[in-house]
């Protein structure tokens, strides 16, 4: 049983699709995080992939925000799922079940913790040693405390206590359980590309919690880390520092923003923790920074394991949903009228307990737009269905229009000679091609295009003609004159219109900076400043960007 989580940061923007990247990490049960997509924005080629069966959780109060998603290939079925860690957002069956002891939590608290779509929990079933045994899996996406906003360290802390607690509990009822995802906290200084530079690493509440959650194993060089003694004290065990316990650099998240995976400049915040008896089960763990596609790489762990799938998804898969599951595509329910009442019924018992009333009014309802425009919408579907009335047009077609040259052609007479036709013809095309009519080739004579009469309806008049042949265009410019002449009205508008500054270059390396601008709220926003153009990296390393920093001046 091998196992994947990757924080893709952004589902809809992954290269090549979802599709493309579950073939490349070829695992049974693949968990990403930060999919930044809600229920409707979820399209079919995301939520149905082909040998796979998903379960998503949504943000509830942002668009295009958090979210995990949870691919298990049809091999590995899960035969229960549910959305969140408080059992809130459950209410149907095949839901995992084993709570624990949330009395520490307001009902407000819960409700908040679950409300951003940061977990979804599976349960499969495996055999381990000739014996069948369920494994949890829990993918989550932990919150980042803004320094700027100390109500999310408060909530980072909160949300790690809840899934403890979840974890704990259904340790305690006998099976074995995986926490996996962006735990967004480095743990030990060897996690950490710059642990020199930050103050009281120890101190920082995440790393106090994971010393708390995470048995501490023995570091040593020659062998792994030392056989786990922690089956009664329930805690997990960091199953890449159990195979890797002295490797450094081995980072799972670096900053886009300043290049950082260049240097390798990052820190290591995404994990794969198993209980201590199911540790040892692990017959490998590592990370794979040869993956791109976003600013985190994928963690990887196999199991020692073979999967018994379940012969049918649990409720919450997608392909349960309504939109996926083929219930909204006819294309009568949008011409006859149907008993709401009765939709609600039959849908109401698909859909999956884990929405909100609100989105249940909005997948539940497909006819919701035929209820807004009223008795005009029925109007038009009843003339649609009905097949002996006729539908009358109020305004009769219009008649095509013809070519631009039937404007300058004018109406023909009686009188008219289809030769002065043709002649007109030529003047008016090679006006159309901005050509000299009395250099282009054809068949009339100059007397021919004076006595020419026009009608003034027709835009031609005999005045017009008059001033195209004694006022001839001007010569077109050979290809080397137009070259002068751009080449002059371009170096007029530059020594008019003069761009910005060259940057400067840096102390140390002398090559072009970067404009950068400050976002951060304060007095200096909307500030722009010039730094070094290389990426970041540890002060030791030559190709490092240098510390440079220039602000613009505002020109006078």
């Amino acid at each position: 049983m091998k196992i994947v989580t990757w924080n893709i940061n952004g589902i809809r923007t992954l290269r090549g699709g979802i599709q493309k990247a579950l073939r490349a990490l070829d695992a049974d049960v693949v968990c990403v995080q930060e999919t930044k997509v809600t229920r409707d924005l979820l399209d079919e080629r995301t939520a149905i992939v082909d040998g796979y069966n998903s379960y998503f959780s949504y943000s509830r109060g942002r668009s295009g925000y958090s979210g995990v998603a949870t691919y298990c290939k049809d091999s590995a079925t899960p035969f229960a799922a549910e959305e969140g860690l408080t059992g809130l957002l459950t209410n149907h069956e095949g839901a995992v079940g084993c709570y624990g002891d949330q009395c520490d939590f307001s009902s407000e608290e819960l409700q908040m913790l679950d409300n951003e779509g940061r977990a979804i929990i599976t349960q499969h079933k495996i055999m381990c040693e000739e014996k069948e045994q369920t494994v949890t899996v829990i993918n989550v996406y932990c919150p980042r405390a803004d320094p700027e906003k100390p109500e999310r360290k408060q909530f980072k802390l909160q949300f790690y206590r809840l899934l403890q607690c979840r974890a704990e509990a259904i340790l305690k009822d006998g099976g074995p359980v995986i926490v996996l995802g962006d735990v967004n906290t480095s743990h030990l200084q060897i996690d950490h590309c710059d642990p020199t530079d930050t103050d009281d690493f120890g101190e920082n509440p995440g790393r106090k919690w994971l010393n708390e959650f995470l048995h501490q194993t023995r570091q040593t060089d020659d062998q792994n880390a030392e056989e786990p003694d922690c089956v009664n004290d329930g805690k997990f065990v960091d199953t890449f520092r159990y195979f890797h316990p002295t490797r450094a650099n081995a980072f799972t998240c670096w900053s886009t923003l300043t290049g950082a995976r260049q240097t390798n400049y990052g820190t290591r915040i995404d994990y794969i923790f198993a209980d201590c008896r199911l540790v040892q089960q692990f017959a490998g763990a590592d990370i794979m920074p040869e993956m791109e596609g976003s600013d985190h790489c994928p963690v990887w762990g196999k199991l020692s394991c073979s999967l018994l799938p379940s012969s049918k998804p649990p409720p919450l898969c997608t392909r349960y949903l309504p939109e996926f599951a083929g219930k909204q595509q006819k294309l009568s329910r949008f011409l006859v009228k149907v008993d709401q009442k009765s939709v609600l019924v039959e849908q109401i018992n698909s859909l999956p307990g884990s929405q909100e009333e609100g989105e249940k009014r909005e997948n539940l309802i497909p006819l919701a737009a035929e209820s807004i425009s009223g008795k005009k919408r029925l109007l038009v579907s009843n003339s649609v269905v009905s097949k002996s009335k006729k539908i009358k047009t109020v305004n009769p077609p219009l008649k095509p229009q013809g070519s631009l040259l039937s404007f300058f052609k004018p109406k023909h007479t009686k009188n008219k000679q289809p030769e002065q036709d043709h002649c007109l013809n030529k003047v008016t095309s090679s006006l159309l091609n901005d050509q000299n009519p009395l250099t282009t080739t054809n068949t009339c004579s100059d007397k021919d295009i004076i006595h020419k009469e026009a009608e003034p309806s027709s835009g031609a008049t005999v005045e017009s003609l008059k001033d195209i042949e004694t006022k001839p265009l001007p010569p077109q410019p050979s290809e080397g004159q137009s070259n002068t002449k751009n080449g002059g009205s371009s170096g007029f508008w530059k020594s008019v219109l003069r761009g910005p500054p060259p940057p400067p270059p840096c102390k140390v390396h002398g090559e072009p900076c970067v404009l950068r601008t400050v976002k951060k709220d304060g007095p200096n926003m909307g500030k722009q400043f010039f730094v070094c153009a290389r990426p970041q990296g540890h002060s030791s390393n030559p190709e490092a960007r240098c510390n440079y920093f220039a602000w613009v001046e505002k020109s006078k």
